[in-house]
């Protein structure tokens, strides 16, 4: 059972696009003298950008507007007042971001499974590459805005009352929608996938990834400061590194909100066993009543943040940002031939994973695994996630960060293949706990893998990335990495009904006859066949090909191409990297 399933792309991807730091002195050396005469990426000079960049890091956004004691940062890594407030408001702006996200990779996909063929579910799934797309459009995030209003306020306010509206529709007419005998697909995919585009741009808008890159020289070291949006204006200099804390803890609480704690409240068995003495027919949670809590919660946060949050004016010689610099940066990173090389390996690597990813889960459910048995199985997951993260991070330090990223595809093939025999040896009838602690080994073992391999790639990135246009240089390979594990789940949906052959057989009186039918492999099919007296067959499973031939080629894949190529771009030296620019 994958790690990176549906529901994990998002979390891997905040990660990947969270606040970095690059350490190189050899680097900082070579790149001194021409750093002080170079033309900055959006067209403006640099001579003074290291030294305002100081200025601003020690006085210029952490001055003390409200004049109050109890403001000031205290300088021994404790939090003021002010900090505090402004910690435990990113944590809701993350938190509420990740609500649409967790259920549009997460929980509906699961509820649709039932009444859905596979290939209609990967068409919903398309519902979800606004997340894996951001950056084409973020630096018009980053550039339009009003200054009375405020730089980040002036998307998030209007973005966020956008999605609670949304929210509060989708909770009126969603029962219609997913009780439907057969869903319209393309009608939930367009709403979600509406939804998960303005819930990508405001992560841009709290996030600013382009908003500003300080390069500050401090002896020895070179450290690329990506400034992440609001938090560098909210957070004093002292306590900024909580910005990426409040990232984390509020995009997973709201992720598994969403998806692993939703989908146990939504289940009836579950609510009749743990919460009720006498059972019911109905959840404790229904989704139209999830949709309509969250609506109010945007609500709620909005009109906080336009009437009682103030944000810094923009300053006014703060350059503004060049749109056609930008994307120009972005062209120009691209055509360098190691990046391409890169980037295609990127798009190829995780094929060999794909029908793990995205049909394991869903297959699971089909046999019979309860969802709140499988969010739960997510939810153990957790805490392995953060160890993992720290182990994987110890061992992609050097000058090899790709070694154990490759080593960690090998083992995620592995795990693929363990996964079809989990899947092919699926209990009849009541589910052992042996068998779910094997589901959850499986999670865990799969999920140990991703984060190594993800890990390793990140250590990469912020390694070759140019120093002096960090921020659009990590975040475009991060964007490609990403898609990298998006783009195939689609076609691996699609495969899994391709290559699946079912019948539907009807006995009767004087009468045997045998109906070839797909659908038979949804609930929705199995009771079409069930009310015409007949039982589904299945005679092929077509989730065992598909991720045969996914592994098949992500092994040839990985020997042949991905791995040669690996090493061959990690001993190139960093100059081999580098943009060069005009007036340079």
């Amino acid at each position: 059972m994958s790690g990176e399933s549906i529901a994990s792309a998002p979390a891997n991807e905040k990660s990947a696009l969270t606040t970095q730091s690059v350490a190189s002195s050899s680097a900082t050396r070579a790149s001194d003298d021409r750093m002080l005469n170079r033309r900055d990426v959006i067209g403006n000079t640099r001579e003074k950008s290291v030294h305002d960049g100081v200025e601003v890091l020690e006085k210029g956004h952490w001055d003390n507007p409200s004049g109050k004691e109890d403001d000031v940062p205290k300088g021994d890594g404790s939090l003021s007042v002010r900090d505090q407030r402004a910690l435990a408001l990113l944590v809701v702006l993350y938190l509420l971001q990740g609500i649409p996200v967790g259920l549009a990779f997460g929980s509906i996909p699961f509820l649709l499974r039932a009444k859905l063929s596979y290939s209609q579910i990967g068409i919903f799934t398309l519902c979800t590459y606004p997340y894996s797309l951001k950056l084409l459009w973020s630096p018009i995030v980053d550039s339009i805005f009003s200054t009375s209003v405020g730089r980040r306020k002036s998307w998030i306010v209007p973005i966020q009352t956008i999605v609670a509206v949304m929210l509060w529709w989708l909770a009126g007419n969603i029962t219609a929608l997913m009780e439907a005998a057969e869903p319209d697909v393309n009608k939930l995919t367009f709403l979600f996938f509406v939804l998960v585009f303005f819930a990508a741009t405001q992560d841009i808008a709290v996030d600013g990834k382009y908003q500003k890159i300080l390069d500050v020289f401090l002896g020895m070291w070179l450290i690329v400061v990506l400034v992440v949006g609001w938090a560098l204006t909210l957070l004093s200099k002292d306590n900024l590194s909580y910005a990426s804390t409040a990232q984390t803890i509020g995009l997973n609480t709201g992720y598994f909100l969403s998806f692993t704690v939703f989908l146990a409240f939504n289940s009836i068995e579950f609510s009749n066993a743990y919460f009720r003495s006498v059972p019911l027919d109905y959840p404790l949670v229904s989704l139209s009543g999830y949709l309509r809590f969250s609506s109010v919660a945007f609500l709620c946060v909005t009109i906080y943040l336009a009437f009682f949050q103030p944000e810094d004016p923009v300053a006014a010689d703060e350059p503004d940002m060049d749109l056609k610099g930008v994307y120009s940066i972005m062209w120009e990173i691209c055509q360098l031939k190691h990046v391409q090389t890169f980037i295609l390996v990127h798009l190829v690597t995780k094929l060999g994973t794909a029908a793990n990813d995205a049909a394991t889960s869903l297959k699971l459910l089909e046999k019979g695994l309860k969802k709140e048995d499988l969010s739960l199985a997510v939810l153990i997951d957790f805490p392995f996630q953060i160890l993992f993260g720290y182990l994987a991070a110890k061992w992609s330090k050097g000058d090899s960060p790709l070694r154990p990223w490759l080593l960690s595809m090998w083992t995620r093939l592995a795990w693929a293949i363990v996964s079809m025999f989990l899947i092919h040896n699926f209990p009849q009838g009541q589910i052992s706990t042996s068998y779910f602690l094997l589901v959850v080994f499986c999670t865990v073992g799969s999920s140990f893998s991703s984060t190594v391999q993800f890990v390793g790639i990140s250590a990469f990135h912020t390694q070759i990335a140019d120093p002096l246009i960090g921020g659009t240089y990590m975040t475009l390979l991060n964007t490609v990495s990403n898609l990298g594990g998006t783009w195939p789940r689609f076609f691996v949906l699609k495969g899994v009904d391709y290559f699946s052959i079912a019948t539907c057989k009807i006995k009767e009186e004087g009468l045997d006859l045998t109906v070839v039918a797909r659908e038979c492999v949804s609930d929705h099919g199995k009771a079409a066949c069930a009310e015409l007296g007949g039982q589904c067959e299945t005679l092929q499973d077509g989730y065992y090909w598909t991720s045969s031939l996914c592994i098949i080629a992500g092994a040839i894949a990985l020997l042949f191409f991905v791995q040669p190529a690996a090493r061959r771009l990690q001993s190139l030296p960093l100059s081999a990297w580098r943009v060069k620019q005009r007036g340079v």
